[in-house]
């Protein structure tokens, strides 16, 4: 016999058992969108190198360490993308949708890093992204954050998580700010692990972002990058936290937030959650203006976030806020008898006409009575439909509820489109 050949590791399989709550929420997750006016954009999954490579940064962790890269046969150098955003912004400028022009789009789709796979979150992962360009006033970055508050209010979590907020300034400012922390960091070089004295001259402000709590600790009295804002960052900043406030949305101002792309300037922001376990990001996005610029196209100011579907899956399930989803199958039609099968098959045709969004699943392989129960029941169907010699030489159908209190009743044909369209 063969060996079994086994998926990649972190490459994860959905099961039908499963894929129930991704629709839920992907479902969730187009509609809000719409509400919002933002209209739907696919990339392809491979892009060249280089796009990545100019838009995170050649010193971030993705460019580095994580990113699925591999030279065609052509010898040109692909990678398998790593996040949306800058596929959304090659496919704008290539497009001509971005310049003098506002655009709100979203995509949702898989993305590829090698990273050690861990508890909601592996290799191949499925993101659902949030781009707005054209607009650089701060109502469209609360209008944002709200768009994603009312993703966790359509879902029953917003209780789970938290709203982090920061500013990163402009590119002058954080450039004084990076020569400032550099200074500072030097000096405190031997509290520093190897990860942030690797940081410490690549990219300083990932320093902050450091997990070690003495690295943390050595910290505590670094200089704030709010310190070097100007007016206009100021304003920007101020009159947002206005808006949020406005809405009833509430935030922490977390000044060590810095998001790990290069091409964030302003606002950023994370939504949290301790509901998966130790601290986790659910969400998280912000501004960056210069990136369309930084890619060829003529500049343009943008925001935007992502957040991964597995994360969010994960957190639906564990705090059971998928029990109540509607299952795969609605109805199961039972056949016993002879010629029971072809007219069956016929009738739930009909019925599938009559109350298009119905789920009626047929038996098919013939069986008895209790098998063909047994397999009603695991479909996870409301009713059974059952059609013997006696229920077609009347014209009827017997009902048997599946889930719930219910008396087992017999039914004229004509009224079954009736029944089935009351489960849905």
């Amino acid at each position: 016999m063969s060996k079994a050949i086994q998926a990649i590791r972190g490459m994860n399989d959905c099961l039908p058992s499963e894929t129930n709550v991704w629709q839920m929420v992907e479902e969730v997750l187009r509609r809000v969108a719409s509400n919002y006016g933002f209209a739907e954009i696919r990339m392809p999954i491979v892009e060249s190198t280089a796009l990545f490579k100019r838009s995170i940064g050649e010193v971030t962790d993705i460019v580095e360490k994580e990113m699925y890269t591999f030279d065609d046969r052509n010898g040109d150098s692909l990678t398998l993308r790593p996040e949306g955003t800058a596929s959304c912004v090659r496919a704008g400028n290539q497009h001509g949708l971005l310049y003098n022009q506002e655009q709100r789009l979203w995509y949702m789709g898989p993305m590829f890093r090698h990273e050690r796979p861990q508890k909601g979150r592996y290799r191949q992962f499925h993101q659902f992204g949030i781009e707005a360009f054209g607009i650089s006033t701060p109502d469209i970055d609360a209008e944002v954050i709200m768009l994603s508050a009312r993703l966790w209010k359509e879902l029953g979590i917003s209780e789970f998580v938290t709203l982090e907020l920061n500013s990163l300034g402009s590119s002058d400012e954080r450039a004084a700010y990076r020569d400032a922390l550099v200074a500072y960091l030097e000096k405190h070089e031997d509290k520093l692990d190897e990860d942030s004295k690797r940081r410490m001259h690549t990219n300083p402000l990932r320093v902050l972002d450091s997990k070690n709590p003495d690295v943390q600790a050595a910290l505590v009295d670094a200089p704030k990058l709010s310190d070097y804002f100007g007016e206009e960052t100021t304003a920007h900043f101020t009159q947002l936290k206005t808006y949020l406030d406005n809405a009833g949305i509430k935030y922490v101002i977390n000044e060590r937030l810095v998001r790990g792309l290069d091409y964030y300037n302003r606002t950023v922001f994370e939504w949290v959650t301790d509901s998966l376990g130790a601290q986790g990001t659910v969400c998280a996005g912000g501004r960056y203006d210069g990136l369309v610029g930084q890619l060829g196209g003529k500049d343009s100011p943008g925001i935007g976030f992502a957040l991964g579907i597995e994360r969010l899956v994960l957190m639906m399930t564990s705090l059971e806020k998928a029990n109540n989803i509607r299952p795969q199958v609605d109805a199961y039609v039972i056949a016993l008898g002879e010629g029971a099968d072809l007219q069956a098959i016929n009738l739930a045709e009909q019925w599938r006409d009559a109350v298009p969004s119905i789920r009626i699943q047929n038996h098919c392989g013939g069986g008895n009575m209790k098998k063909q129960m047994k397999r009603a029941d695991k479909s996870g169907a409301q009713v059974a439909l059952i059609l013997g010699e006696d229920e077609l030489a009347n014209q009827q159908v017997t009902v048997k509820y599946l889930r719930g209190q219910h008396e087992q009743q017999s039914l004229p044909l004509v009224q079954v489109a009736s029944l089935l369209a009351e489960l849905i």
